[in-house]
């Protein structure tokens, strides 16, 4: 698996170059800090950045090992085996010679049936022992013989060089302690150990303690540790980490991974020294500089071993979290035959909180079941964040789900879903969740906090949520029939009920472009204008001055028509305070009727939003659809400054104008009452409108974001012609 991931992590590896110290104080600083001593003969140990990068790029260059994969792990069994045996060994000389501990474990040896293993391997691990046995001995510095040993295992992979370089010291080491123990029973043993400078071993055993155990807490509680946990991560299981895009964590700990690989080599070559200088040895206790090396080898390896021990935590929280999304992907993969317990329980279940009822009441806001209300329900899953819920989608989504609470054919809930960030204050998170929670008069979660972060994963990358509100509709059995209904509830309400994808095409089956369509009941006194024969006129805009202009002339033509015309401002989707203004005015001097401020205003625009949604989702575009070229027409009203117009007779017929051209319609034709009724008022100003009609225009559209991006062209509402593609990041207070 590694071999994979080489090339992604190369680059991390050349560029950090503080990886080698893991700790803000490295070897050679700290001993310098501790005792005035010569440093020089423990190498090159960097102690700034410079050092640090010049040193992880000498590592570096010795890599090079080409696809070449060699299994070490079974070599570990045998090198803990040697160790601890050594050890037994040791423990016997200070214990005069007995071999009662030792003898316990012969049977528990590593070594059984491993026979054949490590033919591949041997000639290497004899070159390195060799190494280690010359160099040791011949006085070389601990920086030198551990680049020379990478040099020599330049083939092998970080783990391997690691594991090899080990077995190589433990073949020495075993040695050592076996001919140690076996000079005072064997005379082969005891000549061979005279040659070897081992018989005053016996002699010291006094000292020998004190001596040993600071290369045993290296060997044993550092270097051991280190080499355990590079494998743990060559053992994660490959199928939950994408190669492609692995995790952070992995990565961050590969580039580790030849900082590590060094550090554990250099000190395995300085318990070769150390083992080394038992040859000969007097009385005397082991050197401070010694010690000292040894307990600041054992330090920094075990950083290492920490940090690479935390990483390897996030790894597996990694892993695990993809088996839960698996499980989830599963789970809405699967045919769930009663009811939609199954599914809903995996979803909203509250880890760390089984035993609570994990929904909150509407109304009530008390704890309830999920049996309680969702069972054999269709069930529409509210998800949004705590910052992205606009007025008009909960003013919309409240009056849709209390009209549905009246009728008993309607059997769907509605439960909210937060998708709450949780690296931010949990407090104010909290106060924000439970103030927007006050408003929804149908169920919540009751802790979002414990929502699986799997479940959370799922929403975003196969419901492509992301800030704004979604409706994901579920049918009776748990089965998804929307992705995002929310739009369907914008526009239909409730008679978009079961909320189905189909269902939607079927409406849309049925519609065309009326009065109706575009403002849905908004104002109820519009159905009787229409059974009344009125004229309607819709307006817009946020210029105060066009606005009375263009009410007093629009009354002036009417009446010169002959016409009764009832006018509507319905305003602007943003610059929220010039367009308070204006309702104002237009209320208090009577200029015409109004959409409510803000509500049913921001409503009006939103839901002609979800219209063009809707209709695009369909595979509707702008160049063969009606309803989508006059959508889209009054969405670039919306995009522009000015004022604009809509006038209708009755139910179908309408046309449209910016404020410019409709205002000086009024103001300079005349049409009298009798014309207006033999061609039809509105077919009449259609054809003004078009003989009007500036050459040149800018439009612009608004157009809402939607996961599943924006279209590529967009025609002109004027002209046809395609507009050009701009990206608008717009904050806007006003």
């Amino acid at each position: 698996m590694f071999a994979k991931f080489a090339q992604a992590t190369k680059t991390q590896q050349q560029n950090n170059i503080d990886i080698v110290r893991f700790g803000t104080v490295s070897l050679a600083t700290k001993m310098q800090q501790q005792s005035n001593i010569d440093i020089g003969r423990f190498g090159t140990i960097s102690s700034s950045a410079s050092d640090d990068s010049a040193l992880m790029k000498q590592i570096l260059s010795t890599h090079s090992p080409h696809g070449h994969e060699v299994d070490v792990k079974p070599i570990l069994p045998v090198i803990k085996d040697v160790l601890q045996q050594a050890n037994l060994s040791m423990d016997s000389i200070i214990t005069s010679g007995t071999r009662d501990r030792a003898d316990a474990l012969v049977e528990k040896t590593a070594v059984a049936g491993f026979d054949g293993m490590l033919k591949e391997d041997a000639s290497i691990i004899n070159k390195i022992s060799c190494e280690l046995t010359c160099k040791c001995s011949g006085g070389d510095d601990a920086h030198s013989t551990a680049m020379t040993i990478f040099n020599n295992l330049s083939i092998y992979s970080w783990d391997a060089k690691v594991v090899i370089s080990l077995a190589a010291f433990a073949a020495n080491y075993g040695e050592f302690w076996l001919m140690a123990q076996l000079s005072t029973t064997n005379p082969l043993a005891k000549s061979v150990s005279i040659l070897k400078q081992l018989s005053s071993i016996k002699a010291h055993a006094s000292s020998l303690k004190s001596r040993v155990d600071p290369i045993n807490n290296l060997l044993h509680n550092a270097i051991l540790k280190v080499i355990d946990c590079i494998f743990q991560f060559k053992e994660l299981p490959p199928q939950y980490i994408s190669h492609e895009r692995p995790p952070a964590p992995l990565a961050t700990a590969m580039a580790l991974f030849p900082a590590a690989a060094y550090w554990t080599i250099r000190s395995i070559v300085v318990c070769s020294t150390q083992t080394t200088s038992l040859l000969g040895m007097s009385n005397e206790q082991i050197k401070p500089t010694e010690a000292l090396e040894l307990s600041s080898l054992a330090e920094k390896l075990a950083n290492i071993q920490l940090h690479l021990s935390s990483l390897l935590q996030d790894c597996q929280a990694h892993i695990d979290e993809n088996k839960r999304y698996k499980r989830f992907c599963h789970l809405f993969e699967m045919v769930h035959i009663e009811d939609n317990m199954t599914i809903l329980k995996e979803l909203i279940s509250l880890k760390d909180d089984k035993q609570q009822k994990p929904l909150l009441g509407g109304s009530t806001k008390k704890r309830l079941g999920m049996e309680e209300v969702l069972k054999k329900k269709t069930v529409v899953l509210l998800i949004s964040d705590l910052d992205h819920i606009a007025e008009e989608e909960l003013f919309a989504l409240k009056r849709t789900y209390d009209e549905a609470k009246t009728k008993s054919d309607l059997q769907y809930e509605i439960v909210w879903i937060p998708v709450v960030d949780r690296s931010t204050d949990e407090e104010a998170s909290r106060k924000k969740f439970e103030q927007l929670q006050v408003k929804m008069s149908w169920y919540t979660v009751a802790d979002p906090w414990l929502l699986d972060p799997a479940f959370i994963r799922y929403i975003k990358e196969e419901w492509h949520f992301s800030k704004k509100l979604i409706l994901v509709a579920l049918d009776p059995q748990g089965k998804v029939v929307c992705n995002n209904a929310l739009h369907m509830f914008m526009v239909w309400g409730n008679v978009a009920y079961p909320f189905t994808v189909a269902k939607e095409e079927s409406l849309w089956k049925e519609e065309t472009w009326k009065l109706e369509l575009l403002l849905d009941g908004n104002y109820p006194a519009i159905s009787d204008w229409i059974s009344q024969g009125k004229h309607i006129c819709l307006y817009g805009g946020a210029d105060l001055d066009w606005v009375r202009n263009f009410t007093a002339a629009a009354k002036d033509f009417a009446k010169t028509a002959g016409i009764t015309l009832e006018m509507i401002y319905v305003g602007k989707s943003k610059a929220n305070e010039r367009v308070k203004k204006i309702t104002s005015t237009i209320t208090a001097e009577k200029l015409s009727h109004c959409l409510t401020y803000p509500t049913y205003i921001s409503y009006f625009w939103t839901r002609l939003q979800s219209l063009w949604y809707s209709r695009t989702q369909h595979g509707k575009t702008p160049e063969n659809d009606r309803i989508l070229q006059e959508v889209v027409a009054m969405l670039s009203f919306d995009g522009s400054e000015q004022g604009w117009a809509l006038i209708s007779n009755g139910s179908s017929e309408m046309v449209r104008a910016n404020g410019d051209t409709i205002l000086n319609i009024f103001k300079e034709s005349k049409l009298s009452a009798e014309e207006a009724k033999q061609k039809g008022f509105v077919l009449v100003l259609g054809d003004l409108i078009k003989k009007s009609r500036p050459p040149h225009h800018c439009n612009k559209v608004l157009l809402p974001w939607t996961s599943t991006g924006t279209p590529e062209k967009l025609p002109c509402a004027d002209c046809a012609r395609p507009m050009e593609k701009y990206f608008l990041y717009r904050c806007c207070t006003d």
